[in-house]
């Protein structure tokens, strides 16, 4: 999975669209990172821009557009209703896909230290960012804001994390730290009443609602030993809930912000909203998601009501993605276009997987012309694919069986494995024809100069050494697929045997003509130590493969020839 991270800078300036304008100009000059949300306030006089990427384009991005902000607003002359004790007040970063907390954490340390150091901003870090938890709360390192930091900054305890601890007047200080993703999702209610939602958001959100003495007259609150008033938690952790009446659609709604997903996944938070409105005499009719949503948990909502229905969970990601809209009704008050409200989706370049959304006639005629893509490895690749795809069909077929139903979770999993497979070969079919053009850039390469020759001889053995890889790797990918097929030859059903044999002469194609690729490739390569040891881990795996595949073909011919 990509890796991909959410940078939201909160900029101190919402009046001077120019001023607004340059800074995200100056984020948008990293060319791999999309600016996906400008949202400036008035009253606030703040902007909140949203940007997404890989970690290094981001961080540089936001670098920039910190350094710009510094620039160009001067904090003694701002004001606004938002607290605030800097030019970029703060700057969270957020795992969107592919990588952990402590990754993203690192990355925000690494941004905080180039913020401080080189702009010379003084730079707290916070939340999962900061190791000292007594000041990784926003709301307590920015007490006393931008007019109270010229004094703070001096205490001991508030010596900033990085960068100078004297307070600059122009640019003030910042924040910079890493958080969870914050997932807006808003339920549908076949109610008007903003009594009955708030009722129902009490249930499920984490602080929960006050305990009464159960006058209902008073209806006074119960209080603890401290003087303050219990309150009885709510179902979910990690969830904000309010009720309220949208005129626009002529119903009520619970709000909900659910600020870590991982543990409180999307789908637990409907259902346990669907489970407190039927207590309260009312019915969930769909949801809406506000904003943008990573992929991960639409995947794990589309999985978990096949669960409950008793079907595979071993489909194909779109499959998934459809089932939780499905399932959730997240297209009840709008349509809901994945391409346009998945971040991966809508960062993803089309262009990087030409050959694999080809259609099978335009793959095939594009293969038969002149041009040199898509070659034998791109097609290698392409072969397993159809050999993952059958094996992942007979798990799937298996599961949906009629009178297997007890057995869907013996084949889920199986199923689940074939489609990783099959995504990473679809992505193999592309990458061959990358790393082809890659040597052809390369060869590309100025030579007018010693240096120039030098750097160019650099990049071919480089684009040589990463064209001989992706063959091996396309080899290991497809072997990996054996274990789905042998599976399905012991456990499947028999009425699909052939297509687990077919499967595996696919599987066999893809890793020899794969193998015929890291042949080609390896004479060239002028670091003979690594051209000699993959070709010999190659030649292991085509053996190991050959064995495996011919077994299970053979096993099933004979058994269709009783």
């Amino acid at each position: 999975m990509q890796k991909l991270i959410e940078c939201v800078p909160n900029f101190s300036e919402g009046r001077r669209p120019e001023v607004i304008k340059a800074i995200t100009d100056a984020i948008e000059s990293v060319e791999s990172v999309r600016l996906l949300d400008v949202d400036p306030g008035k009253a606030t006089n703040r902007t909140v821009v949203t940007l997404v990427g890989d970690p290094e384009s981001v961080i540089e991005a936001a670098f920039r557009g910190i350094a710009k902000a510094a620039e160009l607003i001067d904090m003694r002359q701002h004001s606004g209703e938002h607290a605030r004790m800097g030019a970029t007040d703060v700057c969270p970063l957020i795992p969107v896909s592919g990588i952990s907390m402590e990754e993203t954490a690192a990355y925000a340390q690494r941004l905080a230290q180039r913020v401080g150091e080189e702009l010379g901003i003084p730079t707290y870090l916070y939340e999962a960012a900061q190791p000292n938890k007594k000041r990784s709360n926003l709301s307590v390192i920015r007490s006393g804001e931008y007019e109270g930091f010229f004094d703070k900054i001096k205490l001991p305890e508030w010596k900033p994390d990085f960068g100078p601890s004297q307070f600059p007047a122009g640019p003030g200080a910042t924040v910079i730290g890493a958080r969870d993703f914050l997932i807006a999702y808003n339920v549908n209610l076949n109610t008007r009443s903003t009594r009955i939602a708030n009722r129902i958001a009490f249930d499920v959100r984490e602080a929960g609602r006050i305990k009464r003495d159960g006058n209902p007259i008073s209806g006074k609150p119960v209080l603890d030993e401290n003087g303050e008033p219990v309150r009885i938690p709510g179902k979910l952790k990690h969830v904000k809930a309010v009720g309220w009446y949208i005129e626009e659609y002529n119903l009520a709604q619970i709000s909900m912000n659910l600020t870590n997903y991982r543990e409180t996944p999307l789908h637990q938070a409907f259902d346990e909203t669907c489970k407190s409105a039927e207590e309260r005499g009312a019915r969930v009719t769909g949801s809406e998601l506000v904003g943008l949503v990573p992929l991960q948990p639409m995947l794990e909502a589309g999985r978990y009501f096949l669960e409950k229905q008793g079907l595979s969970t071993g489909v194909s990601e779109s499959e998934l993605v459809h089932t939780a809209i499905r399932s959730m009704g997240l297209d009840e008050l709008a349509p809901f276009d994945p391409q346009k409200k998945i971040i991966e989706y809508l960062l993803k370049d089309s262009k990087s997987e030409k050959l694999a959304r080809l259609s099978v006639v335009d793959f095939a005629n594009e293969t038969a012309s002149e041009s040199l893509a898509p070659g034998g490895g791109s097609v290698s690749a392409l072969a397993g694919v159809l050999g993952a795809a059958l094996g992942t069909m007979v798990a799937n077929g298996s599961a949906n069986k009629r009178g297997w139903e007890e057995r869907v979770a013996e084949f889920s999993p199986w199923a689940e494995k074939g489609q990783k497979l099959k995504d990473e070969l679809l992505y193999l079919i592309d990458e061959d024809t990358r790393a082809f053009d890659g040597i052809m850039n390369a060869y590309a390469l100025p030579k007018d100069s010693e240096e120039q020759k030098t750097i160019r001889s650099q990049a071919i053995e480089a684009a040589n050494q990463y064209a001989t890889e992706i063959p091996y790797r396309t080899m290991k990918t497809a072997y990996a697929c054996v274990e789905v097929l042998a599976a399905m030859k012991e456990i499947g059903n028999p009425n699909a045997a052939s297509d687990v044999a077919v499967g595996a002469l696919c599987i066999k194609t893809a890793v020899r003509g794969a193998w015929l690729n890291v042949l080609i490739n390896a004479p060239g390569l002028k670091d003979r130590a690594f051209a000699n040891r993959i070709v010999s881990d190659a030649e292991a795996l085509l053996k190991k493969n050959h064995e495996a595949c011919d077994a299970i073909i053979l096993a099933i011919e004979a058994e269709l020839r009783k």
